[in-house]
């Protein structure tokens, strides 16, 4: 069963029983929008006690905002009870919720857009907030009074850029003005990763630095990052304007640290903690850096790095796309030329490239072993050595590189 036959027998199940069911939200939207979308989630007049009956399998994940999960088919389907939500005291969530008619409840979402009902059975759209005009007059509006809808949630400010920019539609003048004179408030109501999670959603479309230059016209940039708070937008047109030229692979830090001039790699480290990303991210933006700081437009010329080095630099998977990105940031009229010169360079080396890469030096332990070298510190220096000269030197006779470091250590 796939995941629409699978939603559409929930609906029917509980349409069945008497109660009012519907596809709701985000779904609607791209259906109407002709995208595709693959996250249903149903409203019902049914209580979670009442949906945890008619289905042998749920997950109760919110039964306090009135969701629960059902599962259908393999499918898991986010099933809430028509509400009313009661008073927001944190910035984020409600205290607790009401029971409410499909019209009460679309009043509470976040965006006319987002506010559409649809009856998969029957095939019919239910508008209460004017959604479905929104969408062809092609515009991002607050439900009701915007100042009420963002003091209740601050992330919606947030997530009104990111509907904008997913679908190229402006932000009423009337939500914008409602995020400008609140955008000082975001903070302690939104956790910093709440933030971070819109931006990845963001990421995953084009014109990621559009939103960007959104965040700053709002007011909300420079709350998310103080250091920021004297930029103008020129300048941070600027900064951005390499962003689209950026790899589709490019991680989404990497776009972030180019808000900030030549940072250091303490200060984009620094940015991972705030942000609290992974270790791989960190990993990422440590290489990235480090890179950087020897990649020049001509870096072949005049370079203090051994081959050795270079060769390490390119046995790592993300040495290719650290390349792509420096490209981008060099003078246009060289940018093919300095590809053309690493790939030229990754040739030469191949062959040491390879041996790091299968971690297969040309001399192993075993070797020196039958030199008479004992396994510790003395060992492992002689196997750099021998790494060293193999790359620098391009010699692949194990035997010739064993005696130039013998020697070299008996002098």
């Amino acid at each position: 069963m796939n995941e629409l036959k699978a939603a559409k027998q929930i609906v029917l199940t509980l349409q069945k029983r008497g109660y009012t069911a519907y596809f709701a939200g985000g779904w609607v939207r791209d259906l109407l929008m002709q995208k595709p979308s693959d996250d249903i989630d149903i409203a019902t007049s049914a209580s979670i006690q009442e949906i945890q009956s008619l289905f042998p399998k749920t997950i109760p994940v919110g039964i306090n905002f009135g969701i629960v999960i059902v599962v259908m088919g393999g499918h898991q389907f986010e099933v809430a009870t028509f509400r009313q939500d009661q008073e927001y005291l944190d910035g984020r969530r409600p205290v607790g919720f009401t029971l409410a008619t499909p019209q009460e409840d679309a009043q509470r979402r976040d965006f006319t857009i987002n506010g559409l009902f649809y009856d998969p059975i029957t095939q019919e759209v239910f508008d209460f907030v004017g959604g479905t005009n929104d969408l062809q007059q092609g515009v991002i509006r607050a439900i009701g009074d915007p100042w009420i809808r963002f003091k209740e949630d601050k992330l919606r400010m947030i997530r009104a850029v990111r509907y904008a920019i997913r679908f190229h539609f402006p932000i009423d003048a009337q939500t914008q003005e409602a995020i400008k004179n609140l955008a000082s408030t975001l903070f302690p109501s939104v956790a910093i990763e709440r933030v971070w999670q819109e931006f990845q959603k963001m990421h995953l479309f084009s014109h990621f630095d559009q939103a960007l230059l959104s965040l700053h016209e709002l007011g909300l940039l420079s709350i998310i990052f103080p250091s920021l708070k004297d930029l103008t937008f020129q300048e941070l047109k600027e900064r951005v304007s390499l962003i689209p030229t950026f790899s589709l692979e490019t991680p989404l830090i990497i776009k972030v640290l180019e808000l900030f001039k030549n940072p250091s790699l303490k200060e984009s480290l620094d940015l991972c903690d705030y942000f609290k990303l992974s270790k791989e991210d960190k990993s990422f933006v440590t290489f990235f850096i480090t890179s950087t700081s020897f990649l020049s437009p001509f870096p072949l010329q005049n370079s203090v790095m051994e081959e050795v080095d270079w060769a390490h630099f390119y046995a790592d998977p993300r040495s290719s796309l650290i390349l792509s990105i420096t490209a981008e940031k060099i003078d246009p009229k060289h940018k093919d030329d300095f590809l053309k010169k690493h790939a030229n360079h990754q040739k030469t080396l191949s062959t040491c490239i390879h041996r790091i890469q299968d971690k297969n030096p040309l001399v192993k332990a075993c070797d020196l072993k039958a030199k008479g070298i004992s396994p510790g510190p003395e060992m492992g220096r002689l196997l750099k050595d021998a790494e060293r000269i193999a790359c620098n030197q391009l010699i692949n006779d194990k035997d010739a590189i064993i005696d130039i470091i013998l020697n070299i250590n008996t002098k």
